[in-house]
């Protein structure tokens, strides 16, 4: 049993596709992150623009 083991710890057959994963991983969670700062520009300036246009239509 631990000559099993021992060949697993020593085997480096898997570790690129895990090396990988989280880069993948951690591109993904950047771009989330990106996303959410973005998303909440986007809305900001919606925001205005609405408070602009019903200020100038209320105002009439």
């Amino acid at each position: 049993m631990q000559k099993f083991f021992n060949t697993l710890w020593r085997d480096e057959s898997g570790q690129d596709a895990t090396e990988y994963v989280l880069l993948v991983v951690l591109i993904a969670l950047a771009i989330t992150a990106g996303m959410t700062v973005l998303a909440t520009g986007i809305n900001g300036a919606f925001s205005n623009a609405s408070n602009t246009l019903n200020g100038q239509t209320g105002g009439s």
